[in-house]
């Protein structure tokens, strides 16, 4: 493990506990070269599908561009990044549970867009409006009255 600060090969380990649900390791260490400290996490390579995008292509699924769309849904609410992490851990975990090789970036847009649902509307409506591409103010303005409806009691809170 090279230190991200000044890329020496040497570090030891000063700190490991378990992170999160248990599923990680986290790991502070100290770099022999420049005696700074870093946070490392452990877990588990786990094989995640190919994401089949809307054209046909297909792509590796990556964590960090998942969570750069989450976060900028998010951005300037009152949501941590500790539920951040959590929602991408739930949509990681269904994903793998489906037991595929690959998963249409539709699927994937629409369990991010669930999670979202839950914790905060202004984040969800952020997400969906990018995910679902809405390409006029009718259709944002029927995606609203829909989540209102249903925060309201009309149909029970599912689609």
């Amino acid at each position: 493990m090279r230190c991200p600060f000044c890329d020496h090969p040497e570090n030891r380990v000063v700190d490991s506990r378990k992170a999160r649900d248990g599923s990680a390791i986290r790991r502070r260490r100290e770099c022999d070269g420049c005696d700074r400290r870093f946070t490392t996490y452990e877990r588990v390579e786990e094989i995640f599908p190919q994401i089949i995008k809307s054209d046909g292509s297909r792509e590796d699924y990556d964590r960090v561009k998942a969570l750069r769309g989450i976060r900028l849904a998010c951005s300037k609410r009152p949501i941590s990044t500790a539920e951040l992490d959590e929602v991408l851990d739930r949509v990681e975990r269904r994903m793998l549970d489906l037991g595929e090789r690959e998963v249409e970036s539709d699927w994937l847009g629409g369990a991010i867009t669930s999670e979202l649902r839950k914790i905060d509307p202004i984040a969800y409506i952020r997400f969906a409006s990018v995910y679902r591409g809405f390409s006029d103010i009718e259709q944002f303005v029927q995606e609203l009255r829909k989540l209102d409806s249903e925060t309201s009691g009309d149909n029970g809170g599912e689609d």
